[in-house]
């Protein structure tokens, strides 16, 4: 197989069973490919899958000691693209549990099919994860929210115009109608908020609203999406959690607030390296929180 080739072929005209199974066995000949290259490298198998988003991915570098790949080097991945996302996954221990964590993620903006956004996670759960922790750099909807607050998600609303399981239907990966009204495991928010409180941190439960990016929202934009509910907003996890839902994963979310400036009156433009630079400021609080639900949760 040619690294990153991700076309499949169909069986005969009209034999849209063959064409399934094809697109299945070939899917899972790549997981597999994957799975065993990273094996052969090391014999832990993960409790829990970490997801980092912008500017924290020195929380990983502090914490987890085993083995790292780089994403080039993994049959079948792909590599990010963006500044803050290092492109390394770690598999080690992280509070007496077995960990993987990837530092960086694949965004659907960055061309990539929601396929290949969504490999990571079928992975994780490969490899043997039964909980996903996301998390995300995100601009605030809800007026109350400050930058550097850490916001637990309880629900999304998907406005990225895709479906990550829109298309054919793998078995494998759990049933064709999944059902979401429980994306964000109850027990694990009540840890993570429970930590937050703890630590002293300004922390909220909220609603996230995914977009597909890569331009940050408008004033208008974001008075449409807090009339709809929606607390706080960002271009990735979504995707995500609906995979790990759809195999049965526990799933939590961690966002922090990079910005505010989508408000209508901001006198500033919101520019990347100042989202990494709060990520960098909230990494140790949040890495916390995520070392504490691993510790007394799982």
């Amino acid at each position: 197989m040619e690294k990153n080739d991700w076309r499949i072929s169909p069986g005969a005209p009209g034999d849209e069973t063959a064409w399934d199974e094809a697109a299945e066995a070939n899917l899972i000949a790549r997981l597999k490919e994957t799975g065993n290259y990273i094996r052969r490298r090391t014999n832990i198998v993960p409790d829990a899958a970490i997801i980092l988003g912008s500017g924290l991915g020195g929380l990983a570098e502090s914490s987890v000691e085993d083995i790292v790949f780089n994403y080039n080097e993994l049959p079948n991945f792909t590599a990010s693209t963006v500044s803050g996302h290092a492109g390394m996954l770690m598999i080690g221990r992280l509070a007496e549990k077995n960990v993987a964590v990837m530092q960086g993620r694949l965004h659907y903006y960055e061309g990539y099919d929601m396929e290949q956004v969504i490999y990571p996670v079928r992975l994780l759960k490969s490899l043997g994860a039964k909980t996903l922790i996301i998390t995300s750099a995100c601009g605030a909807v809800n007026p109350k929210l400050r930058l550097h607050d850490i916001v637990i998600l309880k629900d999304h609303m998907n406005f990225m115009g895709a479906n990550p399981l829109r298309g054919r239907h793998y078995g494998e990966f759990g049933e064709r109608f999944p059902d979401m009204s429980e994306v964000y495991s109850r027990g694990l928010r009540s840890g993570a908020l429970k930590a937050a409180r703890k630590l002293r941190c300004r922390a909220y439960e909220g609603v996230y609203a995914a977009v597909s990016g890569p331009t940050y929202e408008t004033p208008a934009e974001i008075r449409a999406y807090r009339k709809l509910g929606c607390d706080l907003i960002g271009m990735s996890v979504v995707p995500e959690a609906v995979a790990a839902r759809q195999m049965g994963m526990n799933v939590l979310g961690i966002c922090y607030i990079a910005n505010t400036a989508g408000r209508a009156g901001a006198k500033k433009a919101i520019l990347h390296q100042d989202v990494l630079k709060v990520g960098a400021a909230v990494s140790e609080k949040i890495g916390k929180i995520i070392a504490s639900v691993i510790a007394n949760i799982l």
